[in-house]
This record gives C-alpha cells, sequence and structure tokens, in this order.
C-alpha cells in the first residue's frame, strides 16, 4: 500500500511539473500607466492571448516603466531579457529613419491617413525589425499632438526659448526648428517636471495630457493635430520562433484584435481627453493660422530631412501613402 502510494505521489508529481514547464510565460513592458488607453489595451490582449491558449502561454503586464523604462524597452526585447515589449516608434528615429516616419509634423494629420501611412510603412518597419532580431505584432495610433503651454501662442516665434519637453529625436528637432530649449523627459517623468518647472511646454496628445494631469500645471492647449505617433507591440524572433504553433496563433490572433480594438479606441477617447482636461480648467484653443502656417514650414523641414536620410525606400513610401491621396 505504501509503494502503491509513493508511486501515485511521484507520478503526480511528475505531471505537475510537466505541466507547469508546458506554461509558457513571458513578460511585457510598458512605459504607461493604468490609465492609458494604450495599457488598457494591452490588458485586454494579455488576457486574450491566455484564454486563446487555454491557459498555456500566460503573458505578464509590467506598465509605468515599473520594469524597463520607455527608451529601455526596445534593448530588451532584442536581448531577449524581455520576450514582448510596447515602445513608442519614434523614441528610436536616431536608430533608423522608418522609426521616425509617423512622427513627422502635419503628414498625416488624421486617423484615417494615419492607418494609410502605417500600410505603406508596415513592410519596411518589419525589415528593419527583423534585421534586429525582432517582429511587430501589432501597432496602435496615440490621440492628434497638440501644443500644451501656459502663454499665448500666435505663431512659432513665440515658442522661442520656452523650455520644451522632448520624449523622442523628433520632438526634440521640432524644439530646435522653432527655437525652444528640449529637455529630455519620459512620461513617467513628467508630472514632476512640470511641477518643478523643468519643463513649461511641449507637444503630445491629449490622452498624455490626462494621464499626467497637466492640467494642474498648464492651462493651455493648442490642438494642431500635428502628427499620430504609434506604439508598437514588438517580439523577439527566437522567442516568437520557439513557440508551439497553437500558441503562435493564439499570439497573432488576439495581436490581430488588439490593433483593431486600439486603433478604434484610440480615435473613440480623442474628445474624450479633451472634454475631461477642458472640465479641469485647461482651455482648449484652436491654433491662429500664423501658428499653423509656421508648423507647417516645420513639418516640410523635417520631411525633406528624412527623405534625404530614408533614401529611395522612404522615397517609396511616401509615393505610397500620397497615391490617390
Amino acid at each position: 500500500m505504501k509503494k502503491t502510494l509513493a508511486l501515485l505521489t511521484a507520478t503526480s508529481a511528475v505531471a505537475m511539473a510537466f505541466n507547469a514547464q508546458a506554461v509558457t510565460k513571458w513578460d511585457l513592458p510598458s512605459a504607461y500607466p493604468a490609465s492609458n488607453l494604450h495599457t488598457q489595451n494591452l490588458e485586454q490582449f494579455v488576457k486574450d492571448v491566455n484564454k486563446l491558449s487555454g491557459g498555456d502561454f500566460q503573458i505578464t503586464l509590467h506598465n509605468n516603466a515599473s520594469l524597463y523604462k520607455a527608451p529601455e524597452i526596445k534593448r530588451a526585447v532584442q536581448g531577449n531579457q524581455a520576450q514582448i515589449g510596447e515602445i513608442l516608434l519614434t523614441n528610436f528615429a536616431n536608430e533608423d529613419p522608418v522609426y521616425a516616419l509617423d512622427g513627422l509634423p502635419f503628414l498625416a494629420t488624421g486617423y484615417d491617413a494615419a492607418w494609410k501611412l502605417y500600410q505603406a510603412q508596415k513592410d519596411l518597419l518589419n525589415k528593419k525589425l527583423g534585421s534586429q532580431g525582432m517582429m511587430s505584432l501589432y501597432t496602435v495610433a496615440w490621440p492628434p499632438q497638440g501644443i500644451f503651454a501656459n502663454k499665448d501662442i500666435k505663431s512659432v516665434d513665440d515658442l522661442k526659448g520656452v523650455k520644451w519637453r522632448a520624449y523622442s529625436p523628433v520632438t526634440a528637432r521640432i524644439a530646435e526648428l522653432v527655437g525652444a530649449q528640449p529637455v529630455t523627459i519620459q512620461q513617467s517623468e513628467l508630472a514632476q517636471a512640470m511641477a518643478t518647472g523643468v519643463v513649461n511646454a511641449f507637444m503630445t496628445s491629449g490622452s498624455t495630457g490626462w494621464d499626467t494631469k497637466t492640467y494642474e500645471y498648464i492651462k493651455k492647449f493648442y490642438d494642431t493635430q500635428a502628427w499620430l505617433p504609434k506604439n508598437a507591440v514588438i517580439v523577439n524572433k527566437k522567442a516568437f520562433d520557439a513557440l508551439s504553433e497553437s500558441n503562435k496563433k493564439a499570439l497573432l490572433q488576439a495581436s490581430a484584435e488588439a490593433e483593431k480594438r486600439g486603433w478604434a479606441l484610440s480615435k473613440e477617447k480623442t474628445q474624450w481627453y479633451l472634454d475631461n482636461l477642458a472640465k479641469n480648467g485647461m482651455e482648449i484653443i484652436k491654433p491662429s493660422p500664423e501658428l499653423m502656417q509656421g508648423m507647417d514650414k516645420v513639418g516640410d523641414t523635417m520631411l525633406a530631412e528624412w527623405l534625404q536620410k530614408a533614401g529611395p525606400d522612404g522615397q517609396k513610401v511616401i509615393d505610397t501613402f500620397r497615391a490617390d491621396k
């Protein structure tokens, strides 16, 4: 009897160990808080992966830069310290022009245009990520970008000398072109930077303005709708290749659903963010023609610079984007 009991116990322990080993576990770092639309979408994404895999594939979401800061996430995925991660493409504009594209001001200014730009860009983006040992699962656009400031801004000349939050090489370049002083600040550090006067103006979305309670420090938002940068959820290619076929299928299906849901959520919440910023004392301002003309010139300059760096591949993307526009 004792031998039979011992055998059953040993068999049970082996089965439990096998089941534990059969479950694939990944870490997913993100830079944004739980209230952010991208984080909400990611939360549903990891639930979907778990459900579609029958519990065999579990992804742990680490939001609000709790595992890696925003600029560190791509390298962590590339090195397989994290198997999957969410990045803001424009954060890596210095690595390759393809990462800068959707941060160019006034190239694609609405959701339909941003989606079309994504389709034109997708092959080149995947080619670059593939050369770095990664692949993109899906992207989601941020709401349109505007200017937060405490001063009246009637033209780009009014931006000269302001302490300008730059969260990417693209936003730093905008600061240079308008004569502002760029200060690199990621979203998780923004509230403190505003509270201490490190920055007093920046371009970002109503989403970030809401998440960071910008209305407590800055009272004007100029709704320029300058561009819609994208977050991409990327995966280490070796980690992806090591998945079972069923888990690959679960991941790709959940990704397709997350992309569709995320773009819809971003578009849906755009006005909600502006309305709630206004309810909390933010003045939502339609920019003057002079300001828009000046910002258009900034966009033209940056597109010309981008094309020079991107070469024929970049020109092909722009030509595809502008076809039948």
